[in-house]
This record gives structure tokens, C-alpha cells and sequence, in this order.
């Protein structure tokens, strides 16, 4: 099996996730800034709300979350070969990326649940 080779480096200690749609490498990072345009784009009430809507890949959260996540690649071309059976990918670097803000495992885990 050939060994998957990617041109963005992803800084994991930083909070960064990669996710891959079709061809279109990007890395998406859940910074304050971005996570207020999210919430604010789907108008969401509270940060329990913003994580259930971008781990449930709701279409609208979905493609917000690509394009205001993206610290690197190219979201709109991502948002262009967007696919429902990407969405288990996009769950997986959402949940990624917001895990990075809370403090250990105990304090992600009810949401997580939840969502599932």
C-alpha cells in the first residue's frame, strides 16, 4: 500500500485537523475568530449548539465550517466537490478541531455522547 503523501503540514498542538475531499487538501483550525463567524453565519445560541450542528454535519454548518475553518487549501474548491459521503470526514475533523478547546477527555465527552 502506497504511503499517502500531503503538502499542508498539520499542527496538532495547535488544534489544526486535516480533511481531505476528493482531490482538495485542506487543514482546518478552530480559532475564537472563526468559531464566532461559524456561530454567527448559522446563528447559533451556545457552543453546545455550534458543536452538535458541525459534528452533525448539517448541510449548512458543513460548508460554513470548510469555509471559515480553512487555515490552509482551498475552501471553495473543497465546497465544490463537496459530497454527502464526505461528511463522516468532515464530522471526524470538525470534532477534531473543537476537541482542542476543552480541557482533557472528561471535559469532551458529554458532548461527544450527544452527539452520536
Amino acid at each position: 500500500m502506497a504511503e499517502t503523501t500531503f503538502k499542508h503540514a498539520v499542527n496538532e498542538a495547535r488544534g489544526e485537523a486535516r480533511l481531505v475531499i476528493d482531490d482538495v487538501e485542506l487543514v482546518l483550525a478552530a480559532e475564537m475568530g472563526r468559531l464566532a463567524a461559524v456561530s454567527m453565519r448559522l446563528q447559533c445560541k451556545s457552543l453546545n449548539d455550534l458543536f452538535m450542528r458541525l459534528s452533525g454535519v448539517e448541510a449548512a454548518a458543513t460548508v460554513a465550517g470548510i469555509e471559515l475553518l480553512t487555515v490552509k487549501g482551498s475552501a471553495i474548491e473543497a465546497i465544490t466537490k463537496l459530497k454527502l459521503k464526505h461528511f463522516p470526514a468532515c464530522a471526524a475533523a470538525f470534532s477534531m478541531v473543537l476537541a482542542h478547546h476543552f480541557d482533557g477527555d472528561e471535559g469532551n465527552a458529554e458532548a461527544v455522547d450527544e452527539a452520536a
